[in-house]
């Protein structure tokens, strides 16, 4: 197969992870006979101190050219220290998912047998706890009107109903190839963007009689999350509700520098960590860049390359077994592996397997 891929290394971390990424799925493609090509392309931080823009339009065109784009992280504490900044790292993000139409943000909670220990959860609770996180991407507060003013402020949640159902098919998708269980996350109680969620959905659940459909309030779900992780299969919500959850979600595994995720809908789509560009750790090399390469693994997955995809999953899995870990997850006494030495380990690891 032939990939053309935008790389968007961005900020912090952002270019140390990205090397690696870029790493696997080059050993992937020489393994497997594929032709894959990479355009690097600026955002974030960086984007707004080359050329003023976080995302310019020279890697809006990039994007739009690619088959799929491998993106990294964006944020820079200089703008996080400055609340009159006009332009910030994140509107790059929030421009991408817009100008690129990624409405769906899917993340998947794994737990880790070797890692259940440093979950903040009891192992018992954690042990094979493993479902999906679907979060709206483009609509809601984050991109509704909005007015700031000394005295009062305001953000409109607002959704369409084709909005809502485009969501909900996808989340109905992923639970028919998984475990046939979908449970709808609002706020029906006290919000009418809620109640338009809720309608919409016990009328499309008609349509998928083989998935068993259920509605949690956001409060309760953030509660059950913790209480009890196994309980849920596919989990869809609206995008303000959905950050707060998939950030709650990454916490289970016991590290956020293990969990991947991916943007999709009517452009090309995005694959990237959960993490943020942890600026404190740039260029010192113990970034975890795991995340980074099983969102790899994703993107591989996406264009139904299975065998590639489940090759990454069990390079990432053997090199936790043999504890070749950046330090925040490493065990007592293992060895000093930093982010280049884990990436290059998992490359060796792919082209002798």
């Amino acid at each position: 197969m032939k990939l053309n891929i935008a790389l968007l290394a961005g900020d912090g971390i952002g270019p140390e992870i990205s090397v690696q990424g870029r790493a696997v799925l080059e050993a992937v493609a020489q393994k497997f006979g594929h032709d894959i090509s990479f355009r690097e392309a600026l955002v974030g931080a960086a984007a707004i101190d080359a050329v003023g823009d976080p995302f310019p339009q020279e890697t809006l065109t990039i994007c739009r050219e690619a088959d799929a784009v491998l993106f990294s992280a964006v944020g820079d504490p200089k703008y996080d220290n400055d609340p009159t900044a006009k332009v910030r790292p994140e509107q790059g993000l929030l421009a991408m998912r817009k100008q690129l139409g990624l409405y769906a943000n899917i993340r998947p909670v794994q737990t880790f047998k070797s890692l259940l220990h440093l979950s903040p959860l009891r192992e018992e609770l954690v042990r094979e706890a493993d479902f999906v996180c679907i979060r709206e991407l483009t609509g809601g507060m984050y991109f509704g009107e909005k007015h700031e003013g000394t005295d009062e402020a305001w953000d409109t949640n607002k959704y369409t109903r084709s909005e809502v159902e485009r969501i909900l098919r996808i989340a109905y998708q992923y639970a028919r190839m998984r475990r046939r269980h979908l449970t709808v996350v609002d706020k029906a109680n006290v919000l009418a963007s809620s109640r338009l969620w809720r309608n919409v959905a016990q009328e499309m659940m008609g349509e998928y009689p083989d998935v068993q459909t259920d509605f949690m309030y956001v409060d309760n779900a953030a509660m059950r999350m913790i209480q009890e992780p196994r309980f849920f299969d596919v989990m869809v919500t609206e995008n303000t509700f959905g950050d707060i959850l998939t950030d709650e979600g990454s916490c289970i595994s016991g590290s956020m520098g293990l969990l991947p995720s991916a943007s999709t809908g009517s452009g090309t789509p995005l694959f990237e960590p959960i993490h943020g560009s942890w600026p404190q750790a740039k260029g010192k090399n113990i970034a975890n860049p795991l995340a980074q390469i099983l969102s790899v693994a994703m993107l591989l997955e996406h264009f139904a390359l299975s065998e590639e995809g489940a090759l990454v999953r069990r390079a990432v899995n053997e090199s936790l077994e043999a504890n070749v870990r950046t330090p925040e997850i490493q065990v007592p006494g293992g060895a000093h592996y930093g982010t280049r030495e884990v990436g290059q380990w998992i490359v060796e690891w792919i082209r002798a397997n």
